[in-house]
C-alpha cells in the first residue's frame, strides 16, 4: 500500500515544475498582480474540482495503463488550449453568429470584449453542461444494479426505478422542455444546447459500453472512446470555470495559466486516486461525487435564470465530498 501511496505521489513532481514555471513566467509578463491572479485561479480550479476528479478516477480506472498515461499526457494540452480555449471559443461564436476566427482575434486583442461575449453565450453553456452533467449524476443513481447506498432512503428507491429503460434520458429531456417553458425568449438556445450534451453523452457512453469486455479492462477502440468520454466531462465541469474566470481578469495569458494549472493537477490527482486505490478504500466517495455533480447541474440550470456566484457552485460540490470521506472512515472504522 505504501508503494502505491508514494507511487501515486511521484506523479504530482510535474505539476508542481510546471506550476513553478508558469509562476514564474507571470511575474515576468504582470509583474505580481499577474502572479496573484494566475495562483488564485489555479486554486479555485483545483479545490472546486475534486467531484471531477474523483469521477473521472472511476471512469479511468477501467482503461489500460497506456490509456492512462495517454490521459495524463496527451489531455493535458485538450484540457488546457481545447477546453478551456477553443471550446469556449466555438460556443461563443456559436451564441454570437460570428466567425471562430473573429473570436479567437478577439479573445487575444480584446479580451475583454471576448468575455462579454462569452458571458451572453451563458444560457448556452448552461444548458449544454447541465444536461450532460445530469446524465452523468443520474446515470449512477438510476442502476437497479447498485448495492452500495450512501444515502439509503434516497438511494434504495432510485435503484429500483433504474429498471426503466433510459429513465434518466427522458428526465432531462423534460427538465429541458420546462426551462424552454420558463425563458420563452431563450428556448430555442435552451433546447438546442440541451438537446447537444444529451445526445453526445449517448453517443460517447454507448461506444465505451460496447468495447468493454468480461475481464474489466477494455479495447484500443474502447480505450479511446473512453478517453474521449473524460475529455468531454472535463469540458461540462470547466464551462463554468471559464465563464467564471473572466469575472476575475480578461488577462487570457492569466486565465491560461490559472486554469491550466489547476487542470493538470486534477488530473493528477484523478490518476493519483486510481493508483492508491483510493475509491475502493472510501466506499461513499464516488457517492459524494455524483451527488456534488447533481449539485453543479442544478447550478448551472439555475444560472439560466438568476447569477449564482461562482464560489457556492464551487463549494457545494466540496462540502459535499467532505461529508461522503467523512462519511466513508466512519465506515470502515464501524467494520473494523
Amino acid at each position: 500500500m505504501t508503494m502505491c501511496y508514494d507511487a501515486a505521489m511521484r506523479l504530482f513532481v510535474f505539476p508542481v515544475a510546471v506550476t513553478l514555471c508558469v509562476l514564474a513566467g507571470a511575474y515576468a509578463w504582470g509583474g505580481a498582480r499577474a502572479l496573484f491572479l494566475v495562483f488564485l485561479l489555479a486554486i479555485l480550479e483545483t479545490t472546486l474540482s475534486f467531484d471531477n476528479a474523483v469521477v473521472n478516477a472511476k471512469v479511468l480506472s477501467r482503461m489500460s495503463d497506456v490509456w492512462q498515461r495517454r490521459f495524463l499526457v496527451w489531455g493535458i494540452p485538450i484540457a488546457v488550449f481545447g477546453t478551456r480555449f477553443v471550446l469556449p471559443i466555438l460556443i461563443v461564436a456559436g451564441a454570437a453568429g460570428l466567425s471562430p476566427v473573429v473570436i479567437a482575434q478577439l479573445a487575444f486583442f480584446d479580451a475583454a470584449q471576448y468575455g462579454a461575449y462569452l458571458e451572453e453565450a451563458h444560457v448556452a453553456i448552461a444548458a449544454f453542461g447541465s444536461a450532460f452533467l445530469l446524465l452523468v449524476s443520474l446515470k449512477y443513481f438510476f442502476n437497479d444494479k447498485k448495492t452500495v447506498h450512501w444515502i439509503e432512503t434516497v438511494e434504495q428507491h432510485l435503484s429500483r426505478w433504474g429498471g426503466i429503460e433510459a429513465i434518466e434520458i427522458a428526465l432531462v429531456l423534460v427538465v429541458l422542455l420546462v426551462c424552454a417553458f420558463l425563458v420563452p425568449a431563450e428556448a430555442a438556445t435552451v433546447l438546442i444546447s440541451g438537446l447537444i450534451g444529451v445526445v453526445l453523452f449517448i453517443i460517447i457512453e454507448g461506444i465505451a459500453q460496447s468495447f468493454e469486455v468480461e475481464a474489466g479492462s477494455v479495447a484500443a477502440v474502447g480505450g479511446a472512446a473512453l478517453f474521449v468520454y473524460l475529455n468531454v466531462l472535463d469540458s461540462a465541469f470547466s464551462l463554468d470555470g471559464v465563464v467564471g474566470a473572466f469575472a476575475i481578469t480578461s488577462a487570457l495569458p492569466v486565465i491560461i495559466g490559472g486554469l491550466g494549472i489547476g487542470a493538470l493537477f486534477v488530473r493528477a490527482f484523478t490518476v493519483a486516486l486510481v493508483r492508491a486505490k483510493t475509491l475502493d478504500e472510501l466506499p461513499y466517495l464516488e457517492h459524494g461525487a455524483h451527488y456534488a455533480i447533481f449539485g453543479l447541474a442544478l447550478a448551472m440550470l439555475l444560472g439560466i435564470f438568476v447569477h449564482v456566484p461562482e464560489a457556492i457552485t464551487g463549494l457545494i460540490g466540496l462540502v459535499i465530498i467532505i461529508f461522503a470521506y467523512i462519511s466513508s472512515r466512519r465506515e470502515i472504522r464501524k467494520d473494523a
